[in-house]
């Protein structure tokens, strides 16, 4: 990045960024564009220039640099730059819940049926997104509304921002957590299908919940299985060391240890089939009731 230009609408623009001459002005060129050196700009508010997708309008600063911006383009100063963005841990402040006339008992009703969480956890290659199929559609033909949360199609938008580190692993899981459990409160079927390696994350999502309302599912199938299908050519690439994280080679999974549904899966023909499977989750929303409205 070489410079920093400033829309100014006034034939001169004064600006006290130090090199530039605190009280020099400077006509701007034809296009309305006046550049100033990248040497002139604090090296920590260049920094922040390049990482930044988009400056927001703010109500007031202390301007620095003194021009009559068009409505399109906020005023920027070099207290602004050295601000910087929100990182993500500070909390909003000055927040209330609105509560809705409509509760989620009536929804419910309406759907006939109730609002919960099928979480469904295992390796990579287990089948998590197979089974996760098979139960909307079985659901779908028993007149049930159902909405699937598939970990990898998260990723394409909402998780689109986050790797597989061990913390963006854990923002990620957070994250379809508070979005199942929006789904649930509408009184849909909520279908997360996610390998979610670490325990305690899965259990953080459990805990948005009303007690009952998060169905674990594991898919219990062995990593020599899980390997040998390798439908995504994943585990070649970790074996091969060019992917690093890869959870069953080189990061850990945490099974269940109390999780409401075990599907187990060796990998032989005998082993039930997606839809058998399906029907076993099937089984128990149906005899916890929320098959019914």
């Amino acid at each position: 990045m070489e410079g920093l230009a400033i829309r100014a609408s006034r034939p001169s623009v004064f600006c006290s960024i130090p090199g530039l001459g605190g009280d020099s002005h400077r006509k701007p060129p034809s296009d309305g564009f006046l550049k100033l050196p990248a040497s002139s700009i604090p090296a920590d508010s260049r920094k922040l220039v390049a990482n930044s997708t988009s400056f927001h309008p703010i109500s007031a600063v202390n301007v620095s640099a003194q021009a009559s911006l068009t409505a399109d383009f906020p005023a920027l100063s070099e207290t602004i730059l050295k601000e910087g963005r929100n990182n993500g841990k500070e909390k909003a402040e000055n927040i209330v819940w609105h509560e809705s006339s409509i509760c989620r008992c009536d929804r419910q009703q309406l759907l006939q049926q109730k609002g919960c969480v099928v979480w469904i956890t295992g390796l990579s290659g287990s089948g998590k997104s197979t089974v996760a199929c098979a139960l909307s559609k079985a659901l779908f033909e028993r007149g049930k509304l159902t909405y699937t949360l598939d970990g990898d199609n998260v990723r394409h938008g909402l998780n689109r921002d986050l790797t597989f580190k061990a913390e963006h692993r854990t923002e990620n899981i957070r994250r379809i957590g508070e979005v199942a459990k929006l789904f649930a409160d509408v009184g849909v079927i909520c279908i997360a299908s996610l390998i979610s390696p670490y325990r305690r994350d899965r259990d953080a999502c459990r805990s948005l919940l009303p007690d009952g309302d998060f169905v674990e599912v594991f898919m219990d199938v062995p990593l020599h299985v899980c390997e040998s299908r390798d439908p995504k050519g994943l585990y070649k690439l970790a074996r091969a060391g060019k992917i690093k994280g890869f959870t069953g080679i080189d990061d850990p999974y945490e099974a269940p240890v109390n999780c409401e549904v075990v599907l187990k899966h060796t990998g032989d023909d005998e082993s039930c089939s997606p839809r058998q499977m399906a029907e076993n989750i099937i089984s128990y929303l149906q005899n916890k009731g929320y098959l019914e409205g």
